[in-house]
């Protein structure tokens, strides 16, 4: 059975190092040819090469080179270059990642060749379709054969929307797709891993704060840096927050240029601006934080894995199991709110969690399983 895994960006290589190591560790693994298709939409080392190292990932099979651009443009070359791919190899199955361009041009190159797809991490719902992403997600879970969810909340999202769990994997199609409440790989992956980012403390000393509290944040989504009063706010309120508690910003290349362009200014006093970091780095860093905010989807689960609470600079969240919970608060771009929100989380931080919102660590395994018994 041969299958290509698609990805593109930084969370998806994520997401994709436990499904390698569950086939590598696997004896019913060795059933798959298992290739890796890298579209290039993240391309730069920062991004990508350091990924695949501290994930220990095997090197793409094939890089397309795609790089940025507009939408369009972007999803046009990747379903142009993933199509020849897909005709030179006649795969059994393309498996996607997440909710990127790269995730939707492999979906609908795939569909278009009568080619099953399988969807981690789908069921996603952010009820908001001005998302580039939410987009994606919902036309790639309508046309997939498998949908391996992360969370039952995501299983009820796809219920709700006509396609239901209960149809076996071995007798799914496009018609008739199978629906598997698998867990979450990405805390596989921060389980897998954080005893080796344990073995980088120097992670701190390079970046010159120490372990007795500091705060995390990342900004990256287009609804943030292309808004001029959006991005001036939530970096006045991290320039605010700064003065009370050190503020460590690993700072996305569309960030860096957005507060280029837009002349706002970043106080470098009160906020440490520093390049992205990898994998490793950022997990051993968010691991000693007080407080995380973030408009990234897979930073709010990391944080929660790693108990330490988040305010996410959105107005919305796929993740509302960590709003229910009280590790997560919705501040948007706010300064008021992102401010009012880190000092109550910083002075009463949620309680442990009694159970785990995403899965046991096994997640890639039971994907793994589902994967084969399509391929039966």
């Amino acid at each position: 059975m041969e299958v290509l895994s698609v990805v593109g960006a930084r969370p998806q290589f994520v997401k994709l190092g436990p499904i390698c190591r569950a086939i590598a560790v696997s004896t019913r693994g060795s059933r798959l040819v298992h290739r890796i298709i890298h579209t290039g939409q993240h391309y730069d080392t920062g991004m990508s090469d350091t990924f695949f190292r501290d994930l220990d990932l095997p090197r793409p099979d094939i890089n397309l080179g795609i790089g940025s651009g507009d939408h369009g443009a972007q999803t046009g070359r990747m379903l142009a270059g993933l199509e020849g791919v897909f005709l030179a190899h006649r795969p059994d199955l393309v498996v996607v990642y997440g909710d990127t361009n790269s995730t939707l041009a492999a979906g609908l190159a795939a569909a278009k060749l009568h080619i099953s797809v399988a969807h981690v991490e789908a069921g996603l719902r952010s009820f908001r379709k001005e998302m580039p992403e939410e987009v994606n997600r919902v036309l790639v879970d309508h046309l997939s054969t498998l949908l391996c969810c992360p969370t039952t909340t995501a299983v009820h999202n796809l219920t709700k929307e006509g396609i239901e769990q209960g149809i076996s994997s071995d007798a799914a199609s496009v018609n008739q797709p199978a629906v598997v409440l698998t867990g979450d790989v990405m805390k596989d992956a921060v389980l897998q891993n954080l005893e080796r980012a344990a073995q980088r403390p120097e992670t701190l000393e390079r970046l010159g704060i120490d372990d007795t509290g500091y705060a995390v944040a990342t900004i990256h989504r287009a609804e943030n840096t292309d808004d001029v009063l959006r991005l001036t706010g939530i970096v006045e309120a991290l320039t605010q927050l700064g003065s009370e508690l050190p503020v460590v910003v690993p700072l996305h290349p569309r960030t860096r240029k957005a507060l280029s362009e837009m002349g706002i200014r970043m106080d470098g006093h009160s906020v440490r601006w520093v390049e992205p970091l990898s994998y490793l780095d950022m997990l051993w860093l968010v691991s000693k934080a007080r407080l995380v905010l973030t408009d990234s989807g897979g930073l709010q689960k990391e944080a929660y894995m790693l108990g330490v609470p988040c305010i996410t600079l959105r107005d919305e969240t796929e993740w509302v199991e960590l709003t229910d919970t009280g590790w997560n608060r919705l501040a948007g771009a706010n300064p008021k709110r992102i401010l009012a929100s880190a000092r109550a989380l910083l002075e009463a931080p949620p309680s442990p969690a009694s159970e785990s919102l995403y899965g046991d660590g096994h997640a890639a395994e039971r994907v793994l399983e589902s994967i084969l018994a399509v391929g039966r």
